[in-house]
């Protein structure tokens, strides 16, 4: 490859047109280093981070070979969780814009059997799923993965981690032994390379460097004791005041703690961490994606996967006892060329896990006195916007634009006063700006949409 310009690729004019009209324009490291291999059918072990442009890296060749006109599924996706899941699917979406009647379905747990099975029964080109649900499908039969020429492990070090190795040791068996296996990893030790060996043929092994450049992403460390670092991270907030926080616990427990002590010193927070149920993760996650609450507090299995932009501070509550692990926490933050800022607390304790990354990163981290730490403004730290819940979704025949054209018309705001909007299978959610939400939510309970009223409630804090 003498260029990483997409229009290198062999691919029809048609798919170089829609990656053009979405931007895609120059590759990313992993996609300039994977695409041509993955193009030419060859098996892949892919290190890349979250953020990196891995979803292309797969969906590309998936489409690039699919046969539309055979309504058989081709190719199989396995995410770690429902939000990867979800997210994939869309995007993979997105760069089928080009083919006719391409149908990617999702099937994930935490939601009904029944609608996915007819979803099944009517045919699919592509899934995308968790493998505990995939499993039960196969389980009844209501899935056929004899056919697929596509499997991709997405996030493979997450999947070991949540415990599915043998959920996807089923699933594979439950695959054509000839095929294109692409495993994606943010690590790859020697475990999870044991338990992939079997799955791959003569794989083409990819690393790209996970480390992010201090030119995007500014690291502060603060030390205090260790009962103390609830009461750091608001002083901390109060100092930067960002409009959009992720903070990163290693416990629920301690999740739970933080955001209890949060939201009584007045913050708008919420937790994720992952035995919440399915239902009040997608609620915290669209809250907090449209700028609902100013905190989001995880762990970080629960956080894998998240592709949330715009994340303006990252607080490392407790410190990463790995340093592939504290890497990626940071890189939630300064994406897609933006300026980002991650903070550290360290107890005294942690400090051995500090010189790690310091080993890591080939240079010493930057202490910051909790002293210096003040709050200037003094004003509470208030979202932005605030989320509407709307009792109907896709099940209703509801989408983006009805939500909208109610919102602009009977409700009388501007397009620039209504934020993100979700449409899920039995609801919706639609962000708008906190400043004139309770003044037109009357307004909003009278209006109609498909010709029907929905009931609305405001959700969060």
């Amino acid at each position: 490859m003498t260029t990483s310009r997409f229009a290198s690729l062999n691919l029809s004019a048609d798919f170089l047109g829609n990656l053009d009209s979405l931007g895609y324009r120059e590759m990313t490291a992993i996609q300039a280093a994977a695409l041509p291999d993955a193009l030419d059918g060859r098996d892949l072990i892919a290190q890349a981070k979250t953020g990196s442009g891995k979803t292309a890296t797969f969906g590309i060749p998936i489409l690039h070979k699919l046969n539309p006109r055979f309504f058989g599924i081709q190719a199989l996706v396995l995410c770690p969780t429902r939000e990867l899941a979800d997210q994939v699917a869309n995007e993979l979406r997105r760069l089928a814009r080009h083919i006719d009647n391409v149908k990617i379905v999702t099937l994930c747990g935490g939601v009904p059997m029944g609608p996915q099975i007819g979803s099944l029964e009517h045919g699919a080109h592509i899934v995308v799923g968790t493998p505990g649900r995939i499993q039960d499908h196969l389980y009844r039969e209501t899935l056929d993965l004899s056919r697929i020429s596509t499997l991709v492990l997405d996030e493979a070090d997450r999947m070991v981690d949540m415990g599915f190795v043998d959920d996807i040791t089923r699933i594979v068996r439950a695959c054509p032994r000839f095929r294109q296996t692409l495993l994606f990893s943010a690590t790859y030790p020697d475990s999870i390379r044991k338990i992939a060996s079997p799955f791959l043929r003569s794989p083409l092994e990819i690393k790209v460097e996970s480390q992010h450049t201090s030119k995007l992403i500014e690291q502060r460390f603060y030390a205090c004791e260790h009962e103390s670092r609830n009461e750091v991270v608001a002083e901390l907030l109060r100092h930067y005041r960002p409009v959009s926080a992720l903070a990163f616990c290693n416990t629920k427990i301690h999740c739970r703690e933080l955001v209890e002590q949060l939201q009584d010193a007045g913050f708008y927070a919420l937790p994720l961490y992952g035995e919440l149920e399915q239902r009040d993760r997608d609620a915290t996650l669209v809250q907090f994606a449209n700028r609902s609450i100013s905190v989001l507090v995880a762990t970080d299995v629960a956080a894998r996967g998240l592709d949330i932009s715009g994340i303006d501070l990252v607080i490392n509550v407790d410190i990463a006892k790995d340093t592939e692990i504290h890497i990626h926490r940071i890189g939630r933050t300064g994406r897609a060329g933006e300026k980002g800022m991650a903070v550290s607390i360290a107890s005294p304790q942690e400090k051995k896990w500090v010189r790690f990354i310091e080993e890591y990163q080939g240079g010493p981290v930057r202490w910051y006195e909790r002293d210096s730490l003040n709050d200037p403004d003094g004003a509470p730290l208030l979202p932005p916007m605030k989320t509407l819940n709307i009792a109907g979704g896709k099940k209703d025949k509801l989408r983006p634009g009805d939500i909208l054209g109610a919102l602009t018309g009977d409700g009388g705001l501007s397009g620039q006063q209504v934020g993100k909007i979700a449409v899920f299978d039995q609801q919706s959610f639609v962000a708008i700006d906190r400043s004139v939400a309770d003044k037109v939510f009357r307004q909003l309970e009278r209006s109609k949409m498909k010709g029907r009223e929905f009931k609305m409630r405001w959700i969060g804090l």
